[in-house]
């Protein structure tokens, strides 16, 4: 078919998961964090009316105002097997459209890839699901199992008007599930020229302080020692210049050991860094998930020029391995010292599944189906997803939102940064691999 004369394909030239995709992106459902959000009630009902064609009953779950998350459960062929989880949200984090090549809500196509807000992190996988479970009910067929499918609000904050809700007051949506599927794994990553794939198994701690220092206000013109931002941001910098030891995980030693196979080294030889360094890109998430990182985010002082404020305020991102939140609470406190309060503004817990079992080969077998050769390699995530929440009820949660990508995309940057972009052909590949494995597993 030929292009369109305007450059930018047609939807008769894409494939059904770019198109839908490229729809949920033009969205804008910002997510701010402390409760300011765009909501996400427009993009669910757009999943809504989509399931609904397929003959599903899915239903709209909104603790606040246009907080919204949508729930579908999908018989599958043997509803004696334990249902699976397959989830992703629906809020983004801002993008300020001045730093864009491209508008960040605009759903652009161009140079093989769609770009805008959202393309990675993580309307694409919400677009795979779509349109996967559209391949699997079109053909007349079930999925192996009852899967539960959800779209949840709020996970850019916390998910707590999102899976930590529905966790809490609806736990019989999840009835039967043992595991889930969702983001941040399943994509490739180049090592030694060697193509490979993370299946996320873990995600870090999540710890969000806010640090509040308290001083004299006055005159600017004064001489004030008792100066709350001089104090905030002495604390700010020590804690963001702080470089924590490395600790291994169960699974960050096996992924390690796996790339030193790959790169033909004894990985008691060679340390951490240089191994994840071998990643390529990829390091920017493989390095972070070595040690706890303390990452200031926003600052927060003052309403004038020539006044000295009584208070000074910062917010911090603490990820810590999982299990040593406490230990690393206590370290950050000591830190900055008394005169800094270290306020909790949000934790949740750190997790870890089996790098083996069922599912684990089943993701492997259908990655070899689709890249044969392929290796696929567990990882802890640095960052977290609604798994946390499906903990609680004692849900074993993956990463496993499958992109074949090309060698030289930076994809872990793509997550809430400037020009987020994923390839057409990669979301077609994720369509076709997560169809079979939801057919399989």
């Amino acid at each position: 078919m030929a292009p369109s004369p305007t450059g930018t394909p047609s939807d008769a030239e894409l494939d059904e998961t770019a198109i839908v995709a490229r729809d949920l992106i033009r969205f804008d459902t910002s997510n701010y964090g402390e409760g300011r959000a765009n909501g996400e009630r427009e993009a669910a009902e757009y999943v809504e009316a989509r399931l609904a064609a397929l003959g599903l009953a899915p239903q709209l779950f909104e603790p606040e105002p246009r907080r919204t998350s949508v729930i579908a459960r999908v018989p599958g062929r043997d509803s004696s097997k334990p249902a699976l989880i397959v989830h992703g949200h629906l809020d983004v984090v801002p993008a300020d459209a001045r730093n864009w090549s491209v508008d960040p809500f605009a759903g652009e196509v161009r140079d093989g890839m769609l770009w805008g807000r959202g393309a990675v992190d993580m309307k694409d996988m919400d677009a795979m699901m779509l349109t996967a479970l559209g391949d699997i009910i079109g053909s007349g067929s079930q999925p192996a199992r009852d899967l539960v499918v959800a779209f949840f609000a709020d996970e850019e904050a916390g998910g707590g008007a999102g899976s930590g809700w529905l966790v809490d007051h609806h736990p019989e949506l999840f009835d039967g599930a043992t595991e889930a599927i969702s983001e941040v794994g399943g994509y490739s990553i180049t090592v030694d020229g060697r193509r490979a794939y993370l299946l996320q198994t873990g995600e870090k701690s999540l710890l969000w302080v806010r640090l509040v220092a308290k001083g004299t206000a006055a005159h600017g013109s004064r001489l004030i020692r008792d100066n709350a931002i001089t104090k905030l941001a002495e604390a700010v910098a020590t804690l963001g210049r702080t470089e924590w030891p490395i600790r291994l995980t169960g699974t960050t030693r096996e992924l390690l050991a796996e790339i030193a196979g790959v790169l033909g080294v004894d990985p008691e030889q060679v340390s951490p860094d240089e191994l994840a360094l071998a990643t390529g890109s990829a390091s920017g998430f493989i390095t972070a998930t070595l040690r706890t990182t303390t990452n200031p985010t926003l600052l927060t002082a003052g309403y004038k020029h020539n006044v000295i404020p009584d208070r000074a305020e910062a917010l911090v991102d603490i990820r810590t391995l999982p299990g040593e939140e406490d230990a690393v609470l206590a370290e950050v406190r000591e830190l900055v010292g008394d005169e800094v309060e270290v306020e909790i503004v949000h934790r949740d817990v750190g997790l870890e599944a089996a790098t083996s079992g069922a599912l684990v080969d089943a993701v492997k077998h259908t990655l070899g189906v689709h890249d044969p050769g392929a290796p696929v390699f567990p990882y802890l995530l640095s960052g977290g997803t609604d798994n946390k929440a499906l903990s609680r009820l004692g849900i074993a949660g993956y990463g496993f939102a499958p992109l074949k990508l090309p060698e030289g995309l930076d994809f872990p940057a793509m997550f809430h940064g400037v020009d987020e972009r994923v390839p057409l052909d990669a979301l077609v590949f994720g369509r076709r691999v997560l169809r079979d494995l939801l057919l399989d597993y």
